[in-house]
Formats: structure tokens, sequence, C-alpha cells
């Protein structure tokens, strides 16, 4: 992959939470949302706990400047609720450190704090951040690279069928490396749905 594919439009409904759709960040337009979700306490393992919006708005610049790296608002109802960035990772975060395959895609994602947090939100969130990934087609395989001590994330991306790889260094943190495949998401989906 030498960039990424035009963003897909997308949607996705919740029974319980309502409609999902996702747009393209604008750095300097949404800098100022973005700002408290990202220097959050719960976001500590986003690293920007000391940035201001002109931080924010710089750093979303330079992935907007990088084929091989982009960003999206999630909303839900229109609301905007979270983070997502995609990111190609052979070429961007993940460079030398694994060996990459043809349709791997590149994700972390955030959620927006809240101080009424909705049951189940956050699972419906990276669900539907991963069917909106696997929505295209040339994308046969999500790697995720949290860090080790994010005990939480690691739960949710086992939920949606990751299966962790390796423990590897990346310059910032320990990184757990985990792959999924579309057949181990839509396998998980199905588990979920009928518990």
């Amino acid at each position: 992959m030498t960039a990424l594919t035009a963003f897909p439009e997308f949607s996705r409904t919740d029974d319980r939470i309502g409609t999902f759709t996702l747009r393209p960040l604008d750095p300097e337009a949404d800098a100022a949302l973005l700002h408290p979700w990202v220097t959050h306490p719960k976001a500590a393992y986003w690293m920007m706990q000391d940035a201001d919006v002109a931080t924010v708005a710089h750093e979303y610049r330079k992935i907007a400047d990088n084929p091989h790296h982009d960003a999206f608002v999630g909303l839900v109802d229109g609301t905007p609720c979270f983070l997502v960035e995609r990111y190609d990772p052979a070429r961007a975060e993940l460079v030398g450190m694994y060996e990459p395959q043809e349709g791997d895609v590149g994700m972390h994602f955030l959620c927006a704090p809240t101080d009424t947090p909705v049951h189940g939100f956050t699972r419906a969130v990276i669900t539907t951040v991963m069917a909106w990934l696997f929505a295209d087609p040339a994308h046969r395989r999500v790697v995720v690279e949290p860090d080790v001590r994010n005990t939480a994330v690691h739960g949710l991306n086992l939920a949606v069928g990751f299966e962790p790889a390796a423990t590897i260094a990346k310059p910032e943190k320990d990184a757990l490396l985990s792959f999924c495949t579309r057949e181990q998401f839509e396998a998980a989906v199905t588990r979920g749905a009928a518990q």
C-alpha cells in the first residue's frame, strides 16, 4: 500500500446507542474539540497530557500531511464522541518493527471523556471502527500496538477478535502488537451477538 485509500462514507447503527458515522478530522477546526479528549487523565496512553490547543492542531496537521496516516472524528447521532487514526503500519508507526502483510491497516481510537458513561459504548465504538476499516476490501488485517499497561484496551481488542502476537519496544512505549483478520472480527461479532 503506497497511500491510504480515500475516505469511505460509512454508517453503522447500534440499536442501544445510535447511529455511528465518521468524518475526516480538520486539524485547525477540530483542535479545540479534541484538546479536552487527548489531555484527559483517561487518555494518558495518548501521550498528550500537557498539550495545549495549538499543539493538538500541530500534531494532527502532521498526520494530515502524511500520506500514510490520517484521522477522523466519530459521531453518534451527529454528536462528536470519538477519535480514530488510520495508518499504513509498513510506512508509519511500525516501520521495521514487524513483518507487514498485504492488506494491513493500523488503527488507534479514543473515546471522548464523559460524566455520563453509557454501558457498552466503548465496545460499540471499536466495533464500528473495525467494521469501517473492513468495509474497504483492500484491508485484510487490522494491526494495533497499544501500551502493554493498557489492560482495558487489551480486553476490548480481544472482544472484537484481536490476537496478541508480541511485545515490541517502540520509542515511546512497550507495545502489545496484535492482529485481527476480517474473519476473526466477523466471528467475534457473531459470538458477541449470541451472548
